[in-house]
């Protein structure tokens, strides 16, 4: 009994160190990047809001960003999409509509992923939206 509530313990010790690294609020409240996040570059694909434009959010959610993350194989540490809900000033039209972001180890990996794939990935735009998007590629620094 002793023996199996110690390997108990350790196997529990043992997911927690390696998968339990979620974000913690830090003491002063504030939410910080996790640590093991910095230095990853970050391709924001933001799909800016216009009228007359149009977003199928579960088209992206299900179909597109699999899709993309698929290519990105062991590069890809991470990817979240977002639905944009309102501005962050008060009676003022939304930014934007969606912005899906993959978090990835290598930029020059990224980009030797996405280039041979590059038409299919714009081909399926019109299955989900009508809008360019604007890509900003970024460092994560904190």
């Amino acid at each position: 009994m002793k023996f199996t509530l110690i390997l108990s313990f350790l196997l529990l010790a043992t997911f927690f160190v390696s998968f339990g690294q979620e974000k913690q609020p830090s003491k002063s409240g504030n939410n910080e990047v996790n640590v093991a996040e910095k230095g990853l570059t970050k391709i924001s694909i933001m799909y800016p809001f216009a009228e007359g434009k149009t977003f199928n959010m579960e088209y992206y959610e299900t179909k597109h960003m699999p899709m993309v993350a698929g290519y990105l194989g062991a590069n890809l540490v991470k990817y979240t999409i977002e639905k944009g809900l309102a501005s962050g000033i008060p009676n003022q039209p939304l930014p934007f509509l969606a912005i899906g972001t993959f978090y990835v180890k290598s930029l020059s990996e990224y980009q030797a992923a996405v280039a041979p794939n590059r038409d299919a990935i714009r081909a399926d735009f019109a299955n989900y939206t009508n809008v360019v998007p604007v890509i900003l590629v970024s460092e994560v620094v904190k």
